[in-house]
């Protein structure tokens, strides 16, 4: 992993301190995490694989990362306050959302640090075409996780502020 790898697995994961303190639910917020996981797509996303079960690779990490960003949504105590809904996040929240994000990270790691050789077996036999359908399947996978908590905040923040 480059020092620009690192940077952007920091910035994802420090995406947890304004949701720990708690945040007034505003479109800037919103905007704001689906922009830096948008920047990190078009970083690492060249294309998406299609061939073997690539596919079914990138629909398992997707419904993954959605389940965790629909976890810490629904962990996420919601409250009125100042004409808006602000959002908290507790621990249980702000530790799915770290797992999801360093995940991906520790899978990088792990392939630079030792594992490569179990993946590409792994790989092999469950007909994944290589490095870059992981990388897709991973950037699906945090795109998921940020679109489903911000989808699930959303749509909790219209029930609290009705």
């Amino acid at each position: 992993m480059s020092s620009t790898d690192y940077i952007i697995s920091a910035v994802l994961v420090l995406l947890v301190i304004p949701q720990i303190r708690g945040t007034k639910l505003t479109f800037r917020n919103l905007v704001i995490p689906l922009a830096l996981v948008a920047a990190a797509a078009a970083y690492y996303l060249k294309g998406v694989p299609t061939t073997g079960n690539d596919v079914k690779l990138d629909v398992v990490t997707v419904v993954l990362g959605a389940a965790i960003g629909i976890g810490c949504a629904v962990t996420t105590r919601l409250q009125r306050a100042d004409g808006g809904v602000v959002a908290k996040a507790g621990l249980l929240a702000a530790a799915l959302w770290i797992v999801g994000m360093l995940s991906r990270t520790g899978f990088v790691y792990a392939v630079n640090h030792g594992y490569a050789k179990q993946i590409a077996d792994f790989s092999r036999t469950e007909l994944i075409t290589g490095a870059e359908a992981w990388t897709a399947a991973l950037v699906l996978m945090a795109l998921a996780q940020v679109v489903a908590r911000q989808l699930v905040l959303r749509v909790r923040a219209l029930a609290v502020s009705a």
